[in-house]
């Protein structure tokens, strides 16, 4: 996974650079600053003298020698446990062996280190005592320069208070940051031009390395102040796929760079000094990618993750990348659930629902006994209250993990130690007891546990991890019964991550970790409170003034852990499975009457047929066009045979068109008002046309006349819609109105009296309504920009979502009535999860879309231009685009409805296919024949209609 990758690149950068140095051997925020190729003299002066060939690393609170050979141990001195530091033979110590020795270094101390004895890994050695180590430079005139750094930096490790010491070591690493600039004559080509140099640190777990960065026309470069592991970062700007801004110790200055669209770990990691450096390169980088989406938005990754285009495994890693979690930081490691409750079986029953944990409860409140505890604790505590003293994630815990492939963070981070051999990460079942019994282990898991390396999990590197008080040595990670090897625990804790339990409450979780159970209210009836320093915004540090207290709250901050970056602020929706692809209802709802296809409606051959229509949809050529009145086409609807076609106009005119003789048959003016939209009611015997003139009216095909007027308006009604006898007419006096009634059949009878059933107010005027599939619900769009999803069971505000900055000019359910999408004059198309009114994506285009046709993963769009954009949602991009009108489209509708052509499976004679103009009538020959459909479109400036056709291969 990300970390052992991570790892197995610094292995490979240190096989390049042949070193076993490693900046994991310096302390937290230390710096190494240079080196210099030195022997170690031992026995100096006597006859077992000893020359010992190697390199000497200056850093800020330590010196360290590398020796050549291997079999030698690496030497660390705390730069705070020197006694004396000066040139060999000063002050009249060693006069005798000063010529020898002209270009040494002498060090007096009372604690050194031993290192990676024969390159094995393992703790430190620790001797202690008074001595002295001599130091010979192979260049004898820098002796001077380098006792001075070292002095200057033995001053500030001596300080009494740690801020002062950090304030002195900054300025010491600002001031040789400034004497320095990047090399230039390290860019790729000599035609590069610089557009911004500035100064930097690239982070990688538990340290950071300052340096230069800078970024030309074509690439991004990072040049390490002490030139290691290698002397430049490069990076070419054509190959970014992503870019992020971080918050590196709760402040916002980091950026990471990733040349790959999923992968979590990054190819660099800058923290900059400054807010505005960082700002100004993500400017330009993600200026320079133009077309590409350079910062996600996990709205985005929730609908492809709804509609089963990523795992949960995918989309988990998507949001801990969105939430700030890197590979870098160990503070802010990727996060993942523990999903499985089961570790003592002898089988995993991924089908009952008692094998999970339960993720709608953090790891803390698993335990109701224990959760008691912590209540009484939390209700007796003084402000800020906390409920747990722990966090779920945090540099430890995530060692915890990884000590057997990552034992040298594990020594960096324990003061060159390894934890006691009983808390080691012994056993699965281990771990998972204690973490629901123990009285601070609240953690939760990473991403390795569901990925498919082994390697934390077996002890290959054969490390001396110590012996429990059993008696047996720490080496492999026992499994649970039912892992029959290392591989099959992973493959089965994939296969319970991505099962169906987990598919149908994975949303609860990330409402405790990324969404809006993580702070607030909520958090707190949720059981999920932690301790505020590990919040977004839970301190400011640039307030605290008190150097020796930024230091201490910046070591707790990072040592403790941080929780996520707040994604989602309202319930997150669940994900579409087959047991809830009908939608979740409202109370109210009648369980008959459910509003989403069920289970059989889903693989039905009207659902094949349209799924292969839209699969063609960007093969839409235009094949006629009519122009058939004298001002603006509001509404379009098409029989269901496809043989007539009626509009309404802003002439005052409904008027009916024939396909197959391209005439014009009728035209009926009702008033001398404007029309606003127009339908077909079931049995194409009757069309219902709204006006501005406050009324709707119905007119017979059959009779040629008016058979009946609505009154019920104060203002003019915008849209109409029709299901089960019901009218539903919206209106700009603001409201929406529900009427139940049957028009008379006969013009001349008496007319029929409307009941008005419901009226849904709004605040201003409503210009677009759209019935679910059921009618069970509708959603209507303002003039404001505001989109309400309304349960017309009971007539209440399910939802209410400011969408857009403009009018909305259309609305529409999808088939499966999950999801609503909006079009606005903002130029945005917007989809809301209907179950808990989440905006989970949005995407913009040049201009505003008019109107629209969708199948819930792509969208055909009338622009204001004129042309028809086809649109993939999940991929958040226009797929194509298609020369229409020359003015704004208005309407649109596409025939036949359902059926396009049956599959090859069904015999053709047991469906009824409208005839097809193009094809003269002609009957398909076989199922395999190609169908056919046509889109009307009708356009606002030159009141035409044209029918685009393509013809769909199976």
């Amino acid at each position: 996974m990300a970390f052992i990758r991570k790892k197995r690149r610094e292995q490979q950068l240190q096989l390049y650079s042949k070193e076993r140095f490693s900046l994991l051997l310096l302390n937290l925020e230390e710096y190494y600053f240079e080196q210099h190729t030195a022997n170690h003299i031992q026995h100096k002066g006597s006859q077992n003298e000893r020359k010992i060939r190697g390199s000497l690393k200056i850093c800020s609170k330590s010196v360290i020698f590398e020796p050549d050979a291997t079999s030698q141990p690496i030497i660390k001195i705390p730069l705070r446990d020197c006694i004396k530091i000066g040139k060999h033979g000063e002050n009249g110590a060693n006069r005798h062996f000063a010529k020898a020795v002209s270009g040494g270094i002498s060090l007096i101390f009372s604690q050194v280190y031993f290192i990676k004895e024969h390159n094995i890994v393992a703790p430190y050695k620790i001797e202690r005592g008074t001595m002295e180590y001599v130091f010979e430079l192979d260049v004898s005139g820098k002796v001077e320069g380098v006792v001075e750094t070292l002095l200057q930096l033995h001053r500030a490790s001596c300080l009494d208070k740690l801020g002062d010491q950090t304030a002195m070591i900054t300025a010491i690493l600002q001031s040789r940051l400034a004497r320095t600039s990047f090399d230039k004559n390290r860019f790729q080509s000599v035609s590069e031009k610089l557009h911004m140099e500035c100064k930097a640190e690239m982070v990688t777990p538990l340290v950071t390395n300052p340096g230069h960065v800078c970024i030309t026309d074509t690439n991004l470069y990072f040049q390490p102040l002490n030139g290691y592991p290698k002397p430049m970062v490069q990076i070419t700007l054509h190959d970014v796929r992503r870019i992020y801004k971080r918050r590196h110790g709760l402040m916002p200055l980091g950026l990471e760079v990733f040349c790959t669209e999923d992968d979590l770990c990054s190819d660099v990691y800058l923290k900059f000094y400054e807010r505005q450096d960082r700002d100004d390169l993500y400017f330009y980088i993600a200026t320079y990618l133009e077309h590409h989406v350079a910062e996600r938005t996990a709205e985005g990754y929730t609908l492809q993750w709804q509609r089963g285009l990523l795992s949960n495994y995918q989309y988990l890693l998507h949001l801990n990348t969105l939430a700030d979690r890197s590979c870098n930081d160990l503070s802010q490691y990727p996060v993942f659930p523990w999903v499985v409750g089961d570790y003592s079986s002898s089988e995993l029953d991924l089908s009952n629902p008692g094998t999970f944990r339960d993720l709608s409860k953090p790891v803390g409140a698993l335990n109701k006994e224990r959760l008691e505890r912590l209540l009484t604790r939390y209700q007796e505590m003084p402000e800020p209250k906390f409920m747990y003293g722990s966090h779920y994630s945090s540099p430890g815990y995530v060692l915890f993990y990884l000590v057997r492939i990552a034992p040298e963070y594990m020594l960096c981070l324990q003061n060159g130690r390894f934890d006691n051999a009983d808390r080691m990460f012994n056993s699965i079942a281990e771990t998972w007891k204690n973490c629901l019994d123990g009285a601070t282990d609240f953690k939760e898991l990473i991403p390795e546990f569901y990925g498919d390396d082994v390697s934390f999990l077996v002890n290959r590197l054969k490390l001396d991890l110590g012996k429990r008080q059993g008696g047996q040595m720490v080496d492999d990670v026992e499994l649970p019964p039912w892992a029959r090897s290392p591989e099959d625990f992973l493959q089965k804790s994939r296969d319970a991550l991505e099962s169906d339990y987990v598919s149908e409450h994975l949303h609860e979780w990330i409402d405790l970790v990324f969404g809006y159970k993580q702070k607030g209210r909520d958090a707190v009836g949720a059981h999920n409170v932690f301790h505020p320093l590990t919040y977004e915004g839970g301190v400011d540090l640039n307030s605290i003034e008190d150097p020796d207290e930024k230091v201490a709250m910046l070591t707790q901050i990072l040592e403790f852990g941080q929780t996520p970056k707040q994604l989602f602020v309202t319930p997150h929706p669940r994900r579409i499975t087959p047991k809830f692809k009908s939608l979740a209802q409202p109370s109210g709802y009648n369980a008959s009457t459910a509003d989403a296809p069920g289970e059989e409606s889903f693989e039905d051959l009207t659902e094949e047929s349209r799924t292969l229509a839209w699969s063609n949809i960007t093969r839409l050529q235009l094949h006629e066009q009519h122009k058939i009145h004298k001002e603006a086409v509001t509404g379009i609807a098409v029989s269901r045979s496809g043989s007539s076609v009626f509009t309404t106009s802003q002439d005052s005119t409904l008027k009916m068109f024939s396909k197959e003789s391209k005439m014009l048959q009728r035209s009926i003016s009702f008033s001398n008002m404007a029309l606003s939209s127009c339908l077909l009611l079931p049995g194409d015997a009757t069309v219902v046309s709204s006006s501005w003139d406050n009324n709707v009216y119905f007119y017979s095909i059959a009779f040629g006349r008016r058979q009946d007027t609505l009154m019920g308006h104060d203002d003019a009604v915008s849209k109409i819609c029709w299901h089960d006898n019901r009218l539903y007419s919206a209106s700009w006096d603001s409201t929406v109105k529900v009427w139940s009634g049957v028009p008379a059949e006969m013009p001349g009878s008496r007319r029929h009296q409307f009941d008005l059933l419901a009226e849904l107010e709004h605040d201003v005027s409503v210009d677009t309504i759209s019935l679910s599939a059921a009618s069970t619900l509708l959603v209507s769009g303002t003039k404001e920009g505001t989109v309400t999803i309304w349960d017309l069971t009971a007539a209440t505000v399910l939802h209410q979502i400011p969408c857009h900055s403009g009018t909305v000019c259309d609305t529409a359910f999808s088939p499966d009535s999950r999801h609503v999408l909006s079009a606005g004059e903002d130029g945005c198309l917007n989809v809301v999860d209907v179950q808990t009114g989440m905006l989970i994506s949005s995407m913009t285009s040049e201009e505003p879309q008019r109107c629209f046709l969708w199948d819930g993963n792509s969208v055909l769009s009338g622009s204001q231009s004129g042309e028809l954009l086809v649109w993939d949602l999940l991929g958040g991009k226009i797929r194509e685009r298609i020369q229409g009108h020359t003015g704004k489209l208005s309407a649109a509708d596409l025939t036949p409805p359902n059926l396009l052509f049956p599959p090859a499976d069904e015999p053709f004679s047991s469906r009824k296919l409208p005839v097809c103009p193009l094809c003269r009538g002609r009957s398909p020959p076989d199922p395999g024949w190609p169908g056919h459909l046509q889109l009307l479109v009708s356009e606002t400036v030159d009141s035409r209609m044209e029918v685009f056709d393509f013809h769909m291969e199976n």
